[in-house]
Formats: C-alpha cells, structure tokens, sequence
C-alpha cells in the first residue's frame, strides 16, 4: 500500500499531532535504512525545540519507531533497497513523492545514497521550498568501475536537486568538491562539522561493569571497537592486526560493541566464525548504550576505509580515550594527530598493530591524549554547540525560502 493510501500508515509518537504542531514549520527527514536512526539522536529533538514539526521517513524497523518516539517526531515506513534495484527504486520514488505531495513539508533533508537521490528527486518533483542534501559521506570510495561511475553520478543528482549540500566533516566537503558533487557555494559545512556532536556528559569517564561481565581485570588490556561490523570499517584488517598485537602483549583483549551488518560490504562466514571462536575477542552485537563499554576499553581502534564523520570517535574521545584511526576522509577530522589520537593509512594490520602497541607501552601518553581528547570535543563538538548550528541554519534557510514565494 502507497503511504498516501491511508491515514492509518501515518503514525506519530503521541498517536495524534495536536494543534499546535501544525502550525509549525514541517520538516521531512529522510534516510534509506532504520539503523541509520543512531545517528540521528538529539538532532530531530532539536529541530523539534527549534519550531519544526518532524516527519521521519526510513524503510521499516524497530530502529525506526523507537527514534521517532523518543525524539518526538513522527515516523513513517516506506521501503527503499540500499542496493541497487530499479524497479523497486521506482517504485520508492512514486510513494516518496505522492507522500511529499500530500504532506507538503516546507523543507526535507535527506541523506544517505538511496534516500538521499530517491527522497531529493521527489523534494524537486513535489516543489518542496527548501532541499537539503545531507552527505554524510561517499560510499563510492569503496568501489570501482562501474558501480563507481553510477554511484558519482547519484550523488551529483542528488546534489543538484537541492538548495543546500550539507557535509559532515572538512575532508568531506573537500573529496565532494574534488568530484565535482556540487559547485563550492552549494557544498556547506556548519562548525568543524559533525551531524549531531557528542553528549560529553553522557559520554565521559567513570566506572563500568562491563569488564566484570567478560571477566576482564582491571589491568588487562582492553582494545575496542564500535560499530557496523564490517569490511568498509576495517574489521578484516583489525582482526589481523590484534593476532600482530597478541605476540607483544599476550594479555590484550579486544572488545567489538556492534553487529555483524548483512550489507555489500558484509564480513564472509570465516571471519565471522573466526571472530566468535577466538578466546580473546568478544563480540556485543547491538547495544543500545554504549557508554559504559568505551570505559571498559583502553583506547579506540577505527581502522576504516570511508567516513562522514565518525561519531564513535568522538564518543570516544568525549569518554578520555585516545583513538587510532585511519587518514581516510571524515576519520582524519576526528583526530587531533599525536594529541588525541593517532592516524595511520588505511588497509595495514602492521600500522595498526604499531600504533596500538605504542599506546599500550606508554600509559601516560595514552592519559594524557584521552585528557586532550575530552577538552577538544567539549569545546568544538558538544551536541548543544553543534545541534545549535543547525537549527539556526536551518530556520534562516527556511526564511529564504519563504521569502522566494
């Protein structure tokens, strides 16, 4: 059933909007797949607080429901493949924009490659007055041929359909100018960027029970990762880096706090049954909150090969750790080189192992960059700073386009 076929598929997280919610100014927010929802935490509240009624649009999931209801937005599921499929593209992109035609949102940001190029074609077909693109990074630094070219040409679509192209990270805004995504008027960066910032008093040093749960003593050493467990973040090469780490200090521990992702760049079978077999690695899946496992680690290992701008290393930072990551675009912006952290090339178990040895030899280095780390985020990336920005930017968008009419 099309969204616009009934009311019933309209759901928001009191039930009903209520009066004074319709007077608001209404934004669409758009992402392909629910678990995209975790980066979304506080920014839909804050475009809320700001005067905005919020719709959020995703293919179905939990994910989805417990966002809307617990930023105060509206949730509505319309399917979208994240590959590449024709047919059900089309399809995605007739109900996104009957949806838009019958909501008549004064403003969408979609992001995300499928959402980002299904939802801003509908925008531009709906004549919605104001566009944003968020780019929250290029999945097409991961591919080739081809692909590659179809992936480049849906981002310049979906950048020429809005108003605005909002980058997640300087490196970002730079590769998408490099690529010719967007003319460097359209391509704009709020801040140091970042989509949501960090919670630095949610995410911060303390006490944790998580070691205990593993049976982990205080002093071992605990390396640590969070996120998609999959290829385009490193796992692969993590997992021989930490067999490299294992010969010089034989104690250490590595905790993975994320899930094994069934995406284009999914783990093989081996490496996942390579992973749940080895006594020293262990594997969360999903966690809700992942605070209390950032005070069990040691430092951060995000040995990626393409980011916006990771969160996780800011959380991680904001907690007082130092973080090894790699000099790919958005990774290298979180970093503060040999102050909060260490940036290493992308695609070497040796770099990594070197450089996680060299923190776990050297205990005051790693205080005093998980010390640097916290005061850095807390200046630049705090998410009332940073959820601030985009408020205020997306109000006085908002007034241009209202000022066009």
């Amino acid at each position: 059933m099309f969204p616009s076929d009934s009311s019933d598929s309209h759901r928001t997280a009191s039930g009903q909007a209520t009066e004074s919610a319709r007077s608001f100014a209404h934004i669409v927010v758009g992402i392909t797949n629910p678990q995209t929802c975790l980066t979304l935490t506080g920014r839909l509240r804050a475009l809320g607080e700001a005067g905005f009624r919020v719709t959020l649009v995703s293919s179905p999931g939990e994910l989805l429901e417990k966002t809307a209801a617990n930023e105060g937005a509206r949730a509505i599921a319309l399917k979208m493949e994240r590959g590449i499929a024709p047919l059900a593209d089309l399809l995605s992109l007739i109900r996104l924009w009957r949806l838009l035609l019958e909501l008549r949102p004064e403003m969408t940001e979609f992001s995300t490659p499928k959402a980002g190029l299904l939802g801003g074609l509908a925008a531009r077909f709906a004549g919605v007055p104001a566009r944003v693109y968020m780019l929250r990074g290029l999945k097409l630094n991961t591919a080739r041929g081809l692909k590659r070219l179809l992936l480049l040409a849906a981002e310049r679509v979906s950048a020429q359909c809005a108003q605005v192209v909002l980058c997640n990270s300087h490196s970002l805004r730079g590769e998408a100018l490099a690529l010719r995504i967007a003319p460097p008027a359209k391509l704009k960066l709020l801040g140091g960027g970042s989509s949501n910032g960090v919670n630095v008093k949610r995410f911060s040093p303390g006490k944790s029970e998580v070691r205990a749960k593993l049976g982990l003593r205080r002093e071992t050493p605990v390396i640590g990762f969070v996120g998609r467990l999959t290829r385009d973040k490193g796992l692969p090469e993590l997992i021989e880096a930490f067999e490299l780490i294992l010969k010089s200090q034989p104690e250490t521990h590595l905790l993975l706090v994320g899930w094994y992702d069934a995406s284009e760049d999914a783990l093989s079978p081996a490496l996942q049954g390579r992973i749940e077999h080895h006594k020293r690695i262990h594997c969360t899946g999903y966690v809700a909150d992942t605070a209390p496992y950032y005070r069990a680690m040691d430092l951060l290992v995000l040995p990626t090969w393409r980011e916006g701008f990771p969160n996780v290393v800011l959380e991680a930072a904001a907690t007082g750790l130092p973080v090894v990551t790699t000099e790919c675009t958005g990774s290298r912006d979180s970093v503060v080189p040999e102050v909060t952290g260490l940036l290493i090339p992308p695609g070497y178990p040796e770099a990594i192992a070197e450089a996680v040895i060299k923190l776990l030899h050297d205990p005051a280095r790693r205080r005093r960059m998980g010390m640097a780390a916290r005061v850095w985020v807390g200046e630049h990336y705090s998410d009332a700073r940073v959820l601030a920005l985009t408020a205020d930017f997306y109000r006085n968008l908002l007034k241009e386009a209202r000022g066009k009419e």
